[in-house]
């Protein structure tokens, strides 16, 4: 060993790969040792030193095109270039302990594309005994919405806030979850909806469309892939709705027409 190390050698000891090594050189980390007489590479303790320097401050995540300057700085300049690598990591660690949260927030389904307020909501729905087709379908709305009309986003849930507090409307509701397994045609979808209408005239306020929004050029079809999502596999559901919204239109109430 007297000649030193050959390339394989010293990264065996230092723990890294001879690519590695290579790539260090390349950049000017650690310089390339002397040769032999036969054109070796042979790395010495003060090389072994150097590239055990290197391997542990890139270890620490120190970027490796700032490891040559760090190591080669004063005292004074090393401590604040390892406050700066400090702070760096530290918003790095917060970045991934947030995208780790949001993983979290992913095993509850669409739950990750919503505030908490409407969140509470679709608890309260659950809590409520809404059955957990409809949540999922209340949930996927507030999904559109906040993507799609996000100008009403807050009245929406504030909608949905009031209906959960009224319990005749929730019971309304409920009922109107019943007509899923009726006839379009059945004559107490008409019935049913002129009481959800009415119910929902008396607090009419809470169902008025932004100033100005139903001006919007492409306002009906973004409120329309809304307020009608789903409906396509249940057209008892589809008549009920439009019925409702009928009533609401001939009473005042300003609500986009596709």
């Amino acid at each position: 060993m007297a000649d030193g190390l050959t390339i394989g050698q010293a990264a065996a000891f230092v723990g890294v790969t001879v690519k590695t090594v290579r790539h260090y050189h390349r950049l000017g980390l650690v310089p390339e040792p002397d040769r032999d007489g036969s054109g070796y590479r042979r790395y010495r303790s003060a090389d072994l030193l150097r590239l055990v320097q290197v391997r542990t401050v890139a270890a620490a995540g120190v970027p490796l095109a700032e490891i040559g300057d760090l190591l080669d700085a004063d005292p004074e300049r090393f401590a604040a270039a390892l406050d700066d690598v400090r702070r760096r990591l530290t918003e790095r660690i917060d970045d991934l302990v947030a995208r780790r949260d949001t993983l979290h927030r992913l095993a509850h389904g669409d739950r990750v594309l919503l505030p908490d307020r409407a969140c509470a909501v679709l608890d309260r729905l659950a809590a409520l005994g809404f059955d957990a087709e409809y949540v999922a379908t209340q949930r996927e709305a507030l999904v559109l919405a906040r993507a799609l009309i996000p100008a009403i986003f807050d009245s929406f849930l504030t909608r949905l806030e009031h209906s959960l507090d009224d319990p005749e409307l929730v019971e309304l509701t409920k009922r109107g979850l019943e007509a899923r397994a009726w006839d379009p045609d059945d004559p107490r979808i008409e019935h049913l909806a002129a009481a959800l209408a009415a119910k929902l005239l008396a607090g009419r306020t809470a169902h008025d469309m932004p100033e100005g929004f139903g001006r919007q050029p492409d306002a009906a079809a973004r409120y329309g892939l809304v307020n009608h999502h789903g409906e396509g596999r249940e057209p008892s559901i589809a008549r009920l709705n439009a019925l409702v919204e009928a009533e609401l239109r001939a009473a005042g109430v300003d609500l986009p027409h596709q």
